[in-house]
């Protein structure tokens, strides 16, 4: 009688673990997040490696750096990655984010096509090569979506002391679409695009376009990541949230950011602290 009672606390307490186990296996987070780190395909090549070390599996919305910020602090995510510093920062000081961590960057860079109307290849100043195509005319294709790199694009506008908007319809197009439809709106006008280098990569519909300006301090791409703060929305999942963090800014997470390549070009440089 014994011994079956003591087989039995042992089947149960299997059982247990198993369940458990299962339990890890299927939990998981939302990441409210910008395009670019989606379509560059990046996610596809890390998100696998945490999920087979955690079992925790990551549920990415993609969308642009403001609407993310938005979902964000509606509660709709437990991680916030994206790549608006100021917005970022505001998104913490507010109470919606618990602390911000650098964790990557590249950079913007301008693109248009081999006639180059406006006359800005071999550039490194993006403000005055905005400006040379404002006074030329020439056509212009914004995001205009309040994205990361539509937030970008504005504050360089700004620096130029040029309000593009005066011009909406004209020479300068709003798409209000992400970067890949804006690529493939201004390749079909032959408009100039302000874009992040990783999409830019991976697009495959260039065409005649080729990178015009870049290498400006301007242009620096920073990315962040934060965790929706639970004391404001409790239906954060934090600690699964936290350890994808943890793991995104540990040294194999930013190993993993690093490796990753298309056409034999890196994409994202590590640079948490």
């Amino acid at each position: 009688m014994i011994k079956r009672q003591f087989v039995q606390s042992i089947i149960a307490g299997m059982a247990l673990c198993f369940s458990v186990a299962a339990v890890a296996a299927d939990e998981s987070i939302i990441v409210q997040s910008t395009t670019s780190t989606a379509n560059s395909g990046l996610y596809d090549a890390i998100l696998p490696q945490f999920t087979e070390k955690t079992g925790i599996q990551v549920n990415v919305v993609a969308v642009g750096t403001g609407q993310a910020i938005k979902n964000a602090m509606n509660g709709d995510g437990d991680v916030l990655f994206v790549h608006a510093k100021p917005s970022e920062e505001k998104f913490v000081a507010e109470g919606y984010g618990v602390e911000r961590f650098d964790v990557m960057y590249n950079d913007f860079i301008i693109v248009g096509p081999a006639d180059d109307p406006a006359g800005v290849a071999g550039s490194h100043d993006a403000v005055a090569s905005l400006k040379k195509i404002a006074e030329s005319q020439s056509a212009f294709a914004s995001r205009g979506d309040n994205s990361g790199t539509h937030k970008k694009e504005v504050a360089l506008w700004k620096a130029a002391a040029i309000d593009p908007t005066a011009d909406s319809g004209k020479w300068y197009r709003e798409t209000g679409s992400g970067m890949g439809a804006t690529l493939n709106a201004g390749v079909g006008m032959g408009a100039y695009v302000l874009t992040d280098r990783a999409t830019w990569i991976s697009f495959k519909n260039k065409g005649d376009y080729n990178i015009l300006v870049e290498g400006s301090d301007a242009l620096f791409n920073q990315y962040g990541i934060m965790l929706v703060n639970p004391e404001k929305h409790p239906n954060v999942n934090a600690e699964a949230g936290q350890t994808f963090i943890d793991w995104i800014l540990s040294e194999e997470g930013q190993n993993a950011i690093a490796a990753y390549q298309l056409d034999g070009q890196q994409l994202f440089f590590p640079n948490a602290k």
